[in-house]
């Protein structure tokens, strides 16, 4: 029969665990965890999501059969969203009012499971994390000096991107924490839900779920077990495509990015205008138009792959791509009878009257993409979770 534990059951904690060919740690770990449990007096169930293309479900299924605690493991056809990917997918099959995300590479040592959900009842925090920054601890078991440098700069630019929401937290890099359903629940229901993209998920949950309360337990990061790191370049360069969509969120922070977008444009649209219009070239007109072009272009491909990764779905990317230039040809249109307006009936001199028509040509232009090319599709529905779906032995007799 599946080793399954059913809703309602008392169960003090979910230890969310996902995995990538882990199959040389699964055994140690899962001991681990119900040594811990066991000494504490916890209830416990351990929830494997598995993206694994070796070997370990099948590790997993024959650790389980000799584990004290309930063991779920969910295989995921489809690594949607990498590691964070997992993790969302293995809470929603959790059923425990408190979620433990640990890796399975025993850098986090699973005694501390039992001290992260002590911290969180004593101060009523819903999220505590495992920091390796916090006084007493220790990121010792980084390999090397460039995985300590560049853990170090992305944990610094994460907290000066957010510093409201990460106020208080001295490690938002850490994939060792603990957090209370409701708040979980609470981005799942939200406008956007969770969206995640690499590896790190805990940046996801405090920016989209805003925890009420956030405390932090030291512990000294470990040197890996078995298998090899999956911090690789294109993790690094997903998290930062993750880092621009949390921060673009805020409907203020996307005017500024969008902004700041159509002015890059200008550097392929003047490079392009030097080419065609140089000695022996077209004439200034079609070269601008043209010029205009590959600026439009450069514009889309960053708005349609940063700013709104989110928002593409209902949309061809053909048709995304026409639409946008449209509207960005069109305010160039816009923008001479607008001015010629405001000189006229408002009295301007022609330098502020562009500027005026400029700023409205802008603002209408972001409204057009915003609102309507990239509109939101409605808040995510949520499913029941899937209790198991790989059959596990029953350990008891």
């Amino acid at each position: 029969m599946p080793l399954d534990v059913p809703f309602g059951t008392a169960l003090d904690v979910s230890v969310v665990v996902p995995t990538y060919n882990e199959a040389g740690n699964i055994h140690e770990l899962l001991h681990r965890i119900g040594a811990a449990m066991a000494s504490a007096g916890l209830s416990a169930e351990v929830i494997f999501a598995d993206d694994s293309t070796d070997h370990t479900c099948e590790v997993i299924e024959d650790a389980a059969g000799s584990s004290p605690l309930p063991v779920v493991l969910h295989h995921r056809a489809e690594p949607t969203g990498g590691l964070g990917g997992a993790v969302v997918e293995g809470i929603g099959r959790s059923a425990a009012p408190w979620i433990v995300v640990i890796d399975a590479d025993l850098q986090h040592p699973p005694e501390l499971v039992p001290e992260l959900l002590a911290r969180g009842r004593s101060t009523g925090a819903e999220l505590v994390v495992a920091s390796r920054y916090a006084a007493g601890g220790s990121r010792s078991g980084l390999a090397g000096a460039y995985r300590t440098l560049v853990s170090g700069v992305s944990t610094a630019v994460t907290k000066s991107l957010f510093p409201r929401a990460l106020r208080g937290l001295t490690d938002p890099m850490s994939g060792f924490f603990a957090i209370r359903r409701e708040a979980v629940d609470r981005a799942a229901t939200g406008e956007d839900g969770l969206q995640p993209l690499g590896y790190k998920i805990l940046l996801e949950l405090a920016v989209r779920c805003r925890p009420a309360g956030i405390t932090e337990v030291p512990y000294a990061f470990g040197e890996r077990h078995a298998g090899e790191s999956k911090s690789t370049v294109r993790e690094g360069l997903r998290f930062l495509r993750h880092l621009v969509t949390l921060r673009t969120a805020d409907p203020r922070a996307r005017v500024a990015v969008f902004g700041l977008i159509g002015l890059s444009g200008f550097v392929p649209n003047l490079a392009l205008l030097w080419l065609l219009n140089g000695p022996g070239g077209m004439h200034y007109a079609p070269a601008e138009i043209i010029a205009n072009q590959a600026g439009l272009l450069w514009n889309f491909l960053l708005v349609d792959s940063l700013l709104y990764r989110l928002r593409r779905s209902h949309r061809r990317r053909s048709v995304r791509l026409l639409t946008f230039a449209a509207v960005g040809n069109a305010d160039l249109v816009a923008r001479l009878p607008l001015a010629a307006l405001f000189i006229a009936w408002g009295g301007l001199d022609p330098v502020p009257a562009t500027a005026v028509s400029m700023v409205v040509v802008f603002a209408g232009r972001f409204l057009l993409v915003d609102r309507w090319l990239y509109r939101r599709r409605g808040a995510r529905a949520t499913s029941e979770p899937v209790r198991v779906e790989t059959p596990l032995p029953d350990p008891t007799p």
